[in-house]
C-alpha cells in the first residue's frame, strides 16, 4: 500500500508538501499540486482519514438532521446535500429526529459526538434545546427549510436557508380567486414551524389582494401530515357553508385532503378546487393533475452545503439568511381545463357533517 513518503518521492516533492496539496492547509504552485495528485493516482494512494483528522481537527463529514426523509420533498434536499457534500469532498452522516425537539437535540448531539465538521438542521417546532446546545458547543450550522427567529430584532445567530413561502401561498389564493371563487380554505402545517407560520401569512395576503374577508374557520392544522390533514379537511367540509376551493400547505396533507374528499365522494375541481403547496413527482399522474407549488428541493440542499462550508472557512463572517423562489406549477386540479377552455364558476356546495 503507497504511503504518503511514496507519494513525495514519485512526485520530487517533500512529505510535507503532499500534505499540504491533500489537506489544502496552504497554497501550493498549480503545477507541484498537480504533480503531487498525478502521482496519488498513478500509486493509488488513499489519505488515512483518521490520521488526517487529528492533524487538522477536520474529519471532512457533515451531519445532516432532518425528519421525515421518506418525504418526497426532503428526499430531493437529501440529494441536494449529498451530491454537494461529495463534490466538495465530505462524507454526510444522517439523522432523522422526527420531529421532536427531545430527539432532535439528541440527533445533533450524536453527530457532533461523530467529530462532524458542521451540521445542517431543518429544526422542530421547538428548538430551544437544540439552540442552547448548539451554542454551548459552538457548532458550525446551517437551518434549512424552517427558519429560527431572530431575538429583539438582532441578526440570527445561525445561518439559514430556505425557499420562499408567503408570496408563492398568496399566488395560489388570488390564482383561485381569479376564477371566481369566494371561499377558499387552507389545511396549513404545524403550529411553530415559519413554513406554516409564513404560508399562512401569505394566505392571508392573498386574499387581501383578491378583496376577499378573512374567516378563520377556513383557516385549519393539518399538523404538517397525512392523517391530521384528512381531519382537518374534514372539519372544512362540515361548515354550514363550507369552501369552494382549498389549498393545501404541503405535499403530505395534500394526500390527506384528496383521501377525504375521495371518502366523500367529492371530486376534484368539480366539487372543490385544489392547490397545493410543494409539488412530487406523481402530482402529474393523479386526474385531474395537480396544480401546485414547487421548490427547489436539490437547490435547498446544495445551498445549505454551501453556506456550511464558507462558515467552516470563515468562522467570524456575518450570518446569512438565503431564500430562493419556487416555480408556479399549473396544471387542472384548480379548475382550469387541460384544452385551455375557460373553467366554470365554482359552484356553492353544502357541507357533509362527519
Amino acid at each position: 500500500m503507497a504511503t504518503m513518503a511514496d507519494v513525495a518521492r514519485s512526485a520530487g516533492v517533500s512529505v510535507a508538501t503532499v500534505s499540504h496539496v491533500l489537506n489544502g492547509t496552504r497554497p501550493v504552485l498549480p503545477h507541484t499540486r498537480q504533480a503531487v495528485l498525478d502521482a496519488v493516482d498513478e500509486l493509488g494512494y488513499t489519505p488515512n482519514t483518521l490520521a488526517r483528522s487529528l492533524v487538522t481537527s477536520r474529519t471532512r463529514s457533515l451531519g445532516l438532521a432532518v425528519s421525515a426523509i421518506s418525504n418526497p420533498y426532503f428526499t430531493e434536499i437529501l440529494q441536494g446535500v449529498e451530491a454537494s457534500a461529495l463534490e466538495s469532498g465530505y462524507g454526510l452522516l444522517i439523522a432523522d429526529p422526527h420531529d421532536d425537539p427531545r430527539r432532535e437535540r439528541e440527533a445533533v448531539q450524536l453527530l457532533h459526538e461523530r467529530r462532524v465538521d458542521g451540521v445542517i438542521v431543518a429544526p422542530s417546532a421547538d428548538p430551544r434545546d437544540l439552540l442552547a446546545y448548539l451554542g454551548r458547543h459552538d457548532v458550525p450550522t446551517v437551518f434549512l427549510d424552517r427558519l429560527v427567529d431572530a431575538t429583539a430584532g438582532r441578526a440570527p445567530r445561525f445561518d439559514q436557508i430556505c425557499a420562499e413561502n408567503a408570496a408563492p401561498t398568496a399566488g395560489l389564493v388570488t390564482h383561485l380567486a381569479g376564477l371566481g371563487h369566494r371561499r377558499i380554505a387552507l389545511v396549513a402545517g404545524l403550529p411553530g414551524l415559519s413554513t406554516t407560520s409564513e404560508r399562512i401569512s401569505g394566505y392571508r395576503r392573498g386574499l387581501t389582494a383578491a378583496g376577499l374577508p378573512h374567516d378563520e374557520r377556513l383557516v385549519a392544522h393539518g399538523d404538517s401530515e397525512a392523517a391530521g390533514a384528512e381531519r382537518a379537511t374534514v372539519a372544512l367540509l362540515s361548515l354550514a357553508d363550507p369552501p369552494t376551493a382549498l389549498v393545501t400547505a404541503n405535499n403530505a396533507m395534500t394526500l390527506g385532503a384528496l383521501r377525504a374528499l375521495r371518502d366523500r365522494g367529492l371530486s376534484v375541481p368539480g366539487d372543490l378546487a385544489l392547490c397545493c403547496f410543494d409539488d412530487f413527482a406523481w402530482a402529474d399522474l393523479f386526474t385531474p393533475r395537480l396544480t401546485a407549488v414547487a421548490q427547489p428541493g436539490r437547490a435547498l440542499g446544495a445551498e445549505a452545503v454551501r453556506l456550511l462550508l464558507e462558515r467552516l472557512a470563515t468562522p467570524d463572517r456575518p450570518t446569512r439568511t438565503v431564500r430562493l423562489p419556487c416555480a408556479f406549477v399549473h396544471r387542472a386540479s384548480c379548475g382550469c381545463p387541460d384544452d385551455g377552455a375557460q373553467p366554470s364558476p365554482p359552484h356553492h356546495r353544502k357541507g357533509t357533517a362527519s
